[in-house]
């Protein structure tokens, strides 16, 4: 029977709680964890803060603030965190793959029925009533992420940071100009859109920190160049680790990043399938990045979504096990934070430009309306994602029933 469970004062590892007292408790967040990033966020603060005392208030609400810092998956690097906090890296691993687990099983078996070769036609018209609200879904994440990056732009201090009313305007053009050029990329060049992010990330470097020539290589961790893969499992690799290395601001900013390369370059999913990979990785518990598995699924089967969830998820265990003592230095490094306030309105470019081309991929009139329904359930009246998903998978499966096409 397990201990009772004390807070560490020191700020180490806890020797005293087991490991299987985490897995337990972080496998039952992985498979509760509906809702994405704040819902995993609410459960840990809950378990780790609240219930548990096993991290003090202050340093939970740091942690989070170093990772949303880190490209990849915030709220699977708190998870890993939390973890590597009670138990040091034999907990970081523990944790992270209790946390991921349960929505992996959960995704890839719902990829082995959404992408078989003859779905039931029931089958075919919840994927296609889901995938058409996927548009809306991503107008709305942008939303929703555009008004802290905002302010932040305006606010970040630092060498040559703007101050007072008149010299915000410059700040505001900036956001504005960062975030059109993510739309755009995102919307017409998607396999480039990591370097326009890191074009845009380190030209705030630039503005705001004015560095010494050789200085910005503080950032590699954060430019890592773009390659191209010629096909085949390279390709699926490359794919995976953009999702997990070079994704900022939040697991949506995926969809830009694999939708042109996992339909149109590679061949390894319709439009139709990736929208339905986009819409079972909102619906699943646990991260928005396993929607990677269902892309590699669709590349190589069972073998390819474990390698793409692998690779996908591979930084952010590297990133939280090599650097969680750093967090601190991390969150005061200015050419960090400033590379992160020029990427960020990117991102949220980007996450909007990218319903562009999903609403293009739609292939029926029905499927518009759908999409204007979810729009006004999702913005107008603030509703959530899960059940715009849901029920517009309903509406699907009840047009498919009709006789409806919805192939």
């Amino acid at each position: 029977m397990d201990q009772p469970d004390q807070p560490d004062q020191t700020g180490g590892a806890m020797p005293g709680v087991r490991l299987r007292r985490i897995a337990r408790d972080w496998g039952r967040i992985g498979i509760t964890g509906f809702g994405g990033p704040p819902t995993h966020i609410a459960l840990l603060r809950r378990l780790c803060v609240e219930e548990r005392g096993w991290i003090e208030a202050g340093e939970f609400e740091d942690a989070i603030a170093a990772c949303n810092l880190l490209p990849g998956p915030a709220s699977t690097q708190l998870a890993i965190w939390c973890g590597w906090r009670l138990r040091a890296r034999a907990g970081a691993l523990v944790a992270g793959v209790c946390f991921i687990a349960p929505g992996l099983v959960m995704i890839v078996a719902l990829s082995a029925l959404f992408l078989a070769a003859h779905p039931p036609l029931v089958v075919l018209g919840a994927a296609a009533g889901a995938g058409a609200a996927v548009p809306a879904v991503a107008v709305q994440a942008a939303w929703g992420l555009a008004p802290a990056s905002w302010k932040r732009i305006q606010g970040v201090a630092g060498p040559g940071a703007e101050r007072g009313t008149a010299h915000a305007r410059p700040a505001r053009a900036r956001w504005i100009g960062y975030a059109l050029l993510g739309g755009a990329a995102a919307a017409l060049i998607g396999p480039f859109l990591v370097l326009v992010l890191i074009v845009c990330g380190l030209a705030e470097v630039v503005v705001r920190t004015r560095p010494r020539p050789g200085s910005i290589s503080a950032l590699i961790p954060f430019a890592l160049p773009a390659a191209a893969a010629t096909g085949g499992i390279a390709a699926l690799v490359w794919e995976a680790l953009k999702v997990g290395a070079l994704s900022y601001g939040g697991g949506f900013v995926i969809i830009p990043l694999m939708q042109h390369d996992a339909v149109h370059t590679y061949h390894w999913m319709t439009d139709a399938q990736f929208l339905s990979a986009v819409a079972l990785g909102q619906i699943t518990p646990g991260p928005v990045v396993l929607t990677t598995a269902v892309v590699g699924f669709a590349a190589a089967g069972y073998a390819g979504a474990l390698l793409a969830a692998a690779v996908a998820f591979s930084p952010s265990f590297a990133f939280v096990l090599l650097g969680a003592r750093h967090f601190d230095t991390l969150r005061g490094n200015a050419r960090v934070q400033a590379f992160l306030t020029g990427a960020g309105p990117a991102v949220i470019g980007a996450i909007a430009g990218s319903a562009i081309p999903l609403a293009l991929a739609l292939g029926h009139g029905w499927q518009y309306a759908l999409l204007a329904a979810a729009a006004l359930w999702l913005l107008a009246a603030r509703r959530g994602v899960v059940s715009a998903l849901l029920l517009a998978a309903g509406c699907g499966a009840i047009v498919a029933a009709a006789g409806v096409s919805v192939g």
